[in-house]
């Protein structure tokens, strides 16, 4: 029998949420990717906002925080069709989170889920 070497995007701990970045189209842990959600719309388009604390209502797209997987993300116009939105995106405010260098994820998963006693 042949065992197969799986990559290590496909290698997480169970009961962890994985997601698939829009951009490169990898893999990965939820919480090393940033969420980004439509903030308005408009007769302008759309404006997206980044969600770090996946908090934001609405439908998201996930994104890994760096500019190349940004960039495949606009060129190949995976926001429209991950949001489910017609029209144009506005992704400065993204753009602007990427490029100042933010983590993912702005506060712990653990302190973003709701504790049962």
């Amino acid at each position: 029998m042949v065992q197969h070497e799986h990559p290590d995007s496909a290698r997480v701990p169970t009961g962890s949420p994985v997601r698939t970045c829009i951009g490169c189209r990898e893999r990965a842990l939820a919480v090393d990717l940033l969420r980004v959600v439509v903030s308005e719309s408009g007769p302008q388009g759309h404006v997206l906002a980044p969600d770090p604390r996946r908090r934001l209502p609405g439908r998201g797209a996930w994104l890994h925080p760096v500019e190349a997987c940004l960039s495949l993300a606009e060129r190949r116009r995976a926001f429209g069709r991950a949001l489910r939105v017609s029209g144009s995106v506005d992704v400065s405010e993204v753009d602007h989170w990427v490029r100042a260098g933010h983590p993912p994820r702005a506060v712990p998963l653990e302190q973003n889920r709701h504790k049962h006693s």
